[in-house]
């Protein structure tokens, strides 16, 4: 209505900072007291996308910031919508990711009086940001505003909340008493201490058996040129992490990915590029680790450096200008790590054998297939340069070694806090990315069935924004293991199933499918890897509609027997 565009045009000052400080992107879900501010955001040009839960909001949004360097902002109500986004808040501070929280909060002449849904909310979420607070005045917005999106990116980029006042929403305010802030500059580029890269330089060049392990921070720096030069020029084995694959190709010759184990265990020298000694590198303790290994640490947090093991060498600040330093000294040196040393042999020797027993898993012939055989066929079709996203038990380990990743940040998982639920918001966030960057770019979601029904709703969310997703769900029934249609119908004549279906079933072949094509997206029912092939040829030739594949396995299926290594004690 000519009402609402006058509205429109008056909020648009009032909430234009956002767009002033090159946010682009929020996703949230409305109501009392935020859905003024949502539609003020898409007047002043923000891309504002309406979601189904609060959690998934708050995951697409700090998906972004770790996609585009900038955070997203993820609007929600007050009391219950502000808790529900309390665990994105939690997920992006344990993976370093820039992300704003906007919560509606009561009126405040109505505080500590019951309001509705009234919530001590800045107090509360302390423990999952950087940053809370709640503007003492409309002037005051545009300061508060800026200072969380300066914290969301400086230093260790996390989350910040901003609590707004439901009174606040359409008040009115002398346009001259607003002190407008410029947008905070980019992070300060910050280099280590010349002696500390030269005592790295010294570890490196007298290693046996060298190591670099590259993680997400990496990528989040955007360092992939410098450390695929360290990595060619120096022929340095190097070892992913989760979402640090791609910053140098899986495909790289020096790539030793497939034999994880034996490098993390025997190497002398290690260097921790962007990455954590915590649960994911087992905290770089022995056994998994020789214990006179020595660790180079190179990270933006002074705080992390001497985590659970003292480096040789502590190297504080940007991946980017770290590596490039660490490349100029290697470079006079002239130094290259020989390509036929025993290290190497072994190796090579580890890669070749672990891959071969990956490849005869995924070839076997029967049915149901296993995880092998799946993403053997997925692997075969998927584009080079697509963005994958894994979530689930072994959908996402073993996904993890049969998907080759080509490029930086183009693998999301469940990350450093083992979140479930974060797929679906993360593959919205990231094809709401790709449609601006790169339309042609598809995001593959690949997801165990379990992991699919904590925001299996958002599928509506896809189909309403056209976002040609493909969702992939590796269904065996299950919770890391299920039951097949027999084996349930067995135990249900025990009695009542809550006292006799293990906790880990889930319905035996459920048709979620079906939940994609009730939108109006595409549904596919797999069970032999002949309908994989075509049910994915033809989710890639969809240009505009979200994809559901649904692939049968064994539900007993499991990953290939790992070595085993004794367990070990944090206690000295």
């Amino acid at each position: 209505s000519s009402n609402l565009k006058i509205w429109c045009r008056q909020q648009k000052s009032k909430y234009r900072l956002l767009g002033t400080l090159n946010i682009q992107y929020m996703f949230g879900i409305v109501g009392i007291p935020v859905t003024e501010l949502a539609i003020a955001a898409q007047a002043s040009g923000i891309k504002f996308i309406g979601m189904r839960n609060e959690q998934a909001a708050s995951y697409a949004a700090s998906a972004v910031g770790y996609l585009t360097g900038r955070p997203g902002v993820c609007l929600v109500v007050s009391g219950p919508g502000f808790v529900h986004a309390l665990a994105g808040m939690a997920n992006a501070n344990m993976n370093c990711w820039p992300l704003i929280v906007i919560g509606g909060s009561s009126d405040r002449n109505q505080e500590t009086m019951g309001a509705f849904q009234e919530f001590p909310q800045v107090e509360a979420c302390r423990l999952y940001s950087k940053f809370a607070a709640r503007p003492s005045s409309l002037e005051a917005i545009p300061a508060v505003i800026e200072k969380a999106v300066r914290n969301s990116i400086y230093g260790r980029p996390g989350a910040c909340y901003i609590d707004i006042p439901g009174d606040f929403v359409n008040l009115q305010v002398n346009k001259s008493s607003v002190k407008y802030v410029e947008c905070c500059p980019a992070p300060p580029i910050s280099m280590a201490e010349e002696m500390a890269v030269s005592q790295a330089v010294s570890f490196i060049v007298h290693s046996r058996k060298p190591l670099l392990i590259i993680g997400k921070g990496a990528a989040y720096s955007r360092a992939e040129n410098s450390i695929r030069k360290l990595v060619d020029q120096c022929g340095l084995p190097f070892l992913p992490t989760p979402m640090g694959k791609g910053v140098v190709s899986d495909s790289h010759p020096c790539c030793v990915a497939a034999a994880r184990s034996r490098a993390l265990q025997y190497a002398d020298v290690i260097v921790l590029l962007g990455a954590r000694l915590n649960w994911i590198l087992h905290f770089g303790l022995p056994l998994r680790f020789q214990p006179d290994v020595k660790i180079i640490q190179v990270d933006i947090c002074a705080e992390e450096l001497g985590n659970n093991v003292r480096p040789v060498a502590a190297l504080l600040g940007d991946i980017k200008a770290v590596t490039e330093q660490l490349l100029g000294q290697l470079n006079k040196k002239l130094w290259k790590y020989p390509s036929n040393t025993d290290w190497w042999k072994e190796l090579r020797a580890k890669v070749k054998s672990n891959e071969e027993t990956s490849k005869a898993l995924s070839l076997q012939k029967g049915l149901p297939m296993n995880y092998y055989t799946v993403f053997h066929h997925v692997r075969e079709l998927l584009p080079k340069d697509c963005i994958l996203i894994s979530e689930g038990a072994n959908t996402m380990d073993i996904g993890r070694t049969m998907l080759p990743n080509y490029e930086p940040r183009h693998r999301l998982d469940a990350g450093t806090f083992g979140t479930m639920g974060v797929g679906l918001g993360f593959a919205i966030a990231a094809a709401m990315v790709a449609k601006d960057q790169d339309p042609k770019q598809r995001v593959v979601c690949i997801e165990g069935d379990s992991a699919f029904g904590f925001s299996g709703m958002e599928v509506e969310t896809m189909c309403r924004y056209s976002l040609p997703i493909i969702i992939i769900i590796v269904n065996n029934n299950g919770i890391y293991s299920g039951l097949d249609a027999d084996t349930w119908k067995e135990i249900l004549k025990l009695g009542e199933p809550s006292a006799c279906v293990p906790p880990v079933s889930l319905l035996p072949n459920a048709h979620y499918e079906q939940i994609m094509s009730a939108f109006g997206g595409k549904g596919y029912f797999v069970q032999t890897p002949e309908e994989l092939q075509a049910a994915l040829k033809a989710s890639l030739a969809e240009k505009h509609v979200p994809s559901l594949i649904n692939i049968m396995i064994d539900p007993q299926s499991d990953r290939k027997k790992q070595v085993s290594v004794p367990s070990f004690s944090l206690l000295p």
